[in-house]
């Protein structure tokens, strides 16, 4: 006899439950019922129905195991293929980049996927073959050991590939290509074009790929210095030997684990060991060219103005540069919706939908991104500003909800597109949150351009975000799902969910939990 949290698990859902997020979103209550795997909610009957309307036996035909939403080993049984057809349609999950992949979830190939082999990391290895590929070809073009000048070329490629991923406009740009698929265009396809969201295994492949690259240039000139000792070089290695160090050091303070215990130190050294590699790169630059002018008998203008690295660094540097040259400092208007949360408003400038911004009051040391709603003026119905919605998730956002007076905060770079950018790729979606985590949907419900659905769980939602941020959920979903969990205790998240697909026939679902 099983226990009831082992109990044989509708095999049609089990895809949902072997999500990590799902299992983050329902480890919030540790006291949960279960049936089948999935909490128990208060209407008993109605989920009794639901089992025998989608044809579940207790005795399956296989059973196979996975872990469970707590980490326990959980029995899952297994229907027939023609009752898994019948129930659930081809679907998409689409996650923050934070918790997990992008996955096409079909009843054809119900398989766990690995949390390690993320979209985020296949990217990051295409990245790095690609880098270990051109590393072969100045292998084999050299003969043996390849041209330190040619390595130190692909170094800067890679930094300018690294630094792009994290400029406004060009990772706009990247969303406005990949999200022009029409609807007509098959769910495979479109489900690969929203893994954009992404793009970071680029900033972080790219990055890694030119330290790999700087650490073997920097070999390559000590040997060479070692068996010829020439002064005129003496610079250039010097200042490789620094660069390295810098390099080394960004890298190891971006580890996951580092950048996750203490992010704010990490964000503080990354930015200043940043623009300190950023100088010594062009220290190097100069340094090398003069050596090269020096050999060559050429000037060092003609060397600089002939050399992919000078240009490549002149193009990283200018990336860097507008994205500060941007910082602003202007007025924020709070309205506090509760203890929990406060609406910032700002009226600098409109904003349409789909954007985020990043806001700080202390520039030089952290920054916040939030994803910006569309203002509108109830009397003209124009956009007059944008705000953005804070929840206590940190010192810094229990700061801002506790400050009720105007204020100025900084805003820096251009708004950028965010996850939600990609559901114009879909035909019908289901948006999920818990919490907090609708803040990021109101900007795709004020466009209203996607049909969706809504399934919102959070405690008290008109008394924590407010009757406007109900109505504003409301607008765009007129059934929107939500579900107050002080008066009905928590839901059966992945039952509601698959209400909702098979309600609207959704071709994905994006799942946003409460930020912690």
């Amino acid at each position: 006899m099983t226990r009831r949290g082992q109990e044989p698990f509708l095999k049609p859902f089990s895809p949902w439950v072997r999500f990590p997020v799902l299992r983050y979103i329902l480890s919030a209550r540790p006291c949960l019922d279960y049936w089948n795997g999935l909490p128990l909610a208060s209407e008993s009957g109605s989920l009794q129905a639901r089992k025998e309307q989608l044809g579940v036996h207790p005795q399956s035909q296989y059973t196979r195991f996975c872990n469970g939403v707590h980490g326990e080993s959980t029995r899952l049984g297994e229907v027939s293929l023609a009752e898994q057809r019948a129930v659930r349609p081809k679907l998409l999950l689409v996650l923050p980049e934070r918790l997990i992949s992008t996955y096409t979830c079909s009843v054809h190939k119900l398989t766990k996927p690995d949390k390690y082999v993320t979209s985020y990391r296949k990217v990051f290895a295409v990245i790095f073959t690609i880098n270990f590929s051109v590393f072969i070809a100045l292998i084999v073009q050299a003969g043996g050991s390849p041209d330190p000048r040619k390595v130190g070329t692909a170094a800067s490629a890679n930094l300018l590939a690294c630094i792009l991923f994290r400029q406004e406009e060009w990772v706009n740009l990247w969303y406005e290509i990949f999200t022009m698929a029409p609807h007509s265009w098959p769910l495979c396809i479109r489900g690969r074009l929203a893994k954009i969201f992404h793009y970071g295994g680029c900033h972080s492949g790219a990055g890694t790929a030119a330290v790999v690259w700087y650490v073997l240039y920097t070999f390559l000139q000590t040997r060479k210095y070692c068996r010829q000792p020439e002064t005129n070089v003496t610079a250039d290695v010097v200042c490789s030997y620094i660069l390295t160090a810098m390099f080394v050091a960004i890298l190891t303070a971006a580890h996951p684990t580092l950048r996750r215990k203490q992010h704010d130190y990490f964000e503080m050294f990354h930015r200043f060991a940043g623009w300190t590699a950023m100088v010594a790169f062009w220290t190097h630059n100069i340094f090398a060219a003069k050596a090269v002018a020096q050999e060559t008998g050429k000037s060092l203008g003609y060397v600089l103005a002939t050399s992919a690295n000078f240009w490549l660094t002149c193009v990283a540097t200018c990336c860097t540069v507008a994205s500060w040259s941007r910082l602003r400092r202007v007025d924020v208007y709070p309205e506090k919706l509760s203890d929990h949360a406060t609406r910032l408003h700002f009226k600098h400038r409109a904003m349409k939908p789909f954007y985020g911004l990043k806001l700080s009051d202390r520039p030089l040391t952290e920054w916040h991104a939030f994803a910006t709603i569309p203002d509108r003026d109830p009397a003209t119905g124009t956009v007059n500003g944008f705000g953005v919605i804070v929840s206590n998730a940190g010192d810094w956002t229990r700061e801002q909800i506790q400050k009720s007076e105007a204020r100025k905060l900084w805003v820096r770079g251009a708004p950028l597109h965010g996850l939600l950018y990609t559901s114009r790729l879909f035909k019908q979606i289901v948006l999920v949150a818990t919490g907090s985590g609708i803040g990021p949907c109101l900007s795709l419900l004020y466009a209203n351009k996607t049909p969706c659905r809504v399934l919102w769980s959070t405690r008290d939602p008109r008394k924590t975000y407010g009757d406007e941020g109900v109505a504003e959920v409301q607008r765009a979903d007129p059934k929107a799902v939500i579900w107050n969990t002080s008066e009905r205790g928590y839901p059966n998240i992945v039952l509601e969910i698959q209400t909702l697909v098979d309600e609207c026939n959704a071709e994905a679902v994006y799942v946003f939990p409460t930020p912690r």
